[in-house]
């Protein structure tokens, strides 16, 4: 039992932290938001809520300048006023726009934000039994190597949740007329805003795959369902 013990204490404490901070992300997003109204968007929006049989698709601003777009863990749709502000100087156009809101959408449908939960704890788990066998193998080390094995573990979970979000857009993006072009074309905008952030990756490219993986995973589908057969 006292073995155990340590793997009951990471699993709670993972589940406790989630919820922590699925909480102080809500608070933060009810204080900076508010909710997106633009007739120039609707359009691109009503394709998107036709094709999911909704009356409507509720998107909100959040009011930090970072380039992104997020799905909170209560469900909620939000792109970033920097976002916005890209849309507004013609830099994205509003079908680029609409296949950020789908791959949101696409992270809520897929149980996304629940499956991170268990993941999380999952993880906190992985790290303290790998910490105590390779402790007892590697004194001093152990931990780092259990941090860093854990660590990539967690990116790969993230980047299979992207790609998943990339499929569901881009299907519902080819049910709502607007197709998976929009997609691709803002993949390539959205690295090229390295060269204008001082070199750093837009907040949206952080901890995700390629953008070329990406691009090319689009294309295999877009062929896909293009074949005659």
């Amino acid at each position: 039992m006292i073995r155990v013990l340590p793997i009951i204490l990471a699993i709670a404490y993972g589940l406790a932290m989630y919820r922590f901070s699925a909480w102080r992300t809500a608070r933060e997003l009810d204080a900076k938001s508010t909710p997106l109204v633009d007739p120039a968007l609707k359009d691109m929006s009503d394709k998107l809520a036709h094709a999911l049989e909704l009356k409507r698709i509720k998107v909100h601003i959040y009011e930090i300048e970072p380039v992104n777009g997020l799905a909170a863990p209560d469900g909620r749709i939000f792109i970033t006023r920097g976002f916005y502000n890209k849309f507004r100087n013609g830099a994205v156009t509003a079908e680029e726009l609409a296949s950020v809101i789908a791959h949101e959408l696409g992270h809520v449908a897929l149980g996304h934000s629940r499956r991170r939960m268990i993941d999380f704890s999952g993880q906190n788990a992985i790290r303290t039994v790998l910490a105590m066998v390779l402790g007892r193998f590697i004194p001093f080390a152990g931990v780092w190597i259990a941090n860093m094995l854990t660590t990539l573990l967690a990116a790969r979970l993230s980047r299979s949740d992207e790609y998943e979000a990339d499929a569901y857009a881009a299907a519902l993006l080819t049910k709502a007329g607007i197709g998976v072009g929009p997609q691709i074309s803002l993949f390539k905008k959205l690295e090229a805003l390295t060269q204008s952030n001082a070199g750093t990756a837009p907040a949206w490219l952080l901890s995700h795959p390629k953008t070329e993986a990406r691009v090319a995973a689009l294309q295999t589908l877009q062929k896909r369902w293009n074949s005659p057969d």
